[in-house]
């Protein structure tokens, strides 16, 4: 008969192989992720030397090669990129899994990777989420600010909010939280200076700041004669971040379009005037994207459902 405590260092070494092997396969994903040991270092937190000998052990430990590795670039093997597929579909499970746990009696945790745009996501969407964490303290969030078009798998993000309609890519799911209306709008200095245009066509003889994406200027959305078009105004200045737009229109640079969140204040105070607001499109969609592959995790669940909640009590406007 086995004595007590007989199997404790046994199951002791067990427990430890299997955080070190938990461990390997995180980094390995990682790597994989950022493309390179020193990339992969900086999100971990770890050393570059500490990172490339967790590979190596995963490597011998598999017998087999997963990067090919060169002067100047790391690239995965076939075997590696089996093995980043099966380890990036374990690691979602086990997420999921304590997403479960955590989202018991309402009361969600840990960690949700969230980009969003600059703009838009300072002003509206981080208020939610602080007013969000601090109703649930369970929940860590990741955030960043990109106003270009991002796909959440290459990203590594749980969830991306844009503007416009986003084409449903392979494995993206798609929500709509909103949809706001858009101003071209005005400093009056700058319209007492060039006047007011009356009409669509009087756009050709104005200043316009437009948003610039892949660096591709981005057309406006105007309805004429009932119909739904896209204009493309006279690009005078190209901009990235729309507050920086708005900035330029406060500015007197020129006429700007943009959705009524990011203009509320300046239209309220006078610094932008609306117009051709008899010309004005349908609303803009605020859409939630996130990897599809399976149905999304109650945290990222729960987090969509309070944004959509927040969003038809008015506070995205």
């Amino acid at each position: 008969m086995r004595q007590a405590g007989l199997d404790r260092p046994a199951r002791t070494h067990d427990a430890v192989c299997m955080a070190e092997h938990l461990t390997g396969i995180s980094v390995f994903v990682e790597v994989a992720r950022t493309g390179g040991f020193t990339s992969a270092a900086e999100q971990l937190g770890l050393t570059k030397s500490a990172v490339s000998k967790s590979i190596t052990r995963l490597e011998a430990r598999l017998g087999e090669k997963l990067f090919h590795r060169s002067t100047r670039r790391l690239s995965l093997t076939a075997a590696g990129e089996s093995y980043l597929a099966s380890c990036t579909a374990a690691l979602d499970i086990l997420r999921d899994a304590e997403a479960i746990l955590g989202s018991e009696e309402g009361c969600p945790s840990g960690r949700l990777r969230i980009d969003m745009p600059y703009a838009f996501g300072r002003q509206v969407i981080v208020p939610l989420l602080a007013r969000l964490c601090r109703a649930h303290p369970g929940l860590q969030l990741t955030l960043s600010f990109t106003d270009r078009i991002i796909d959440p798998i290459e990203e590594g993000v749980d969830l991306v909010i844009r503007f416009g309609q986003t084409r449903k890519g392979a494995g993206l799911m798609t929500r709509t939280l909103v949809e706001l209306p858009r101003h071209i709008c005005a400093s009056p200095d700058y319209l007492a200076l060039r006047g007011t245009p009356a009409s669509l066509e009087a756009l050709e003889h104005h200043d316009c700041i437009v948003g610039l994406r892949r660096g591709t200027p981005q057309r406006w959305a105007v309805r004429s004669d009932g119909e739904e078009r896209l204009l493309s105004p006279p690009p005078t200045h190209e901009v990235e971040d729309g507050a920086a737009i708005i900035a330029m229109a406060e500015a007197g640079l020129g006429l700007c379009q943009m959705p009524g969140p990011l203009v509320r204040d300046q239209l309220a105070s006078g610094t932008l005037v609306a117009v051709l607001e008899d010309f004005r499109g349908s609303d803009v969609p605020v859409q939630a994207v996130w990897p599809g592959v399976r149905d999304a995790s109650p945290r990222l669940r729960f987090l969509l459902d309070r944004l959509v909640e927040q969003a038809r009590a008015g506070h995205f406007s």
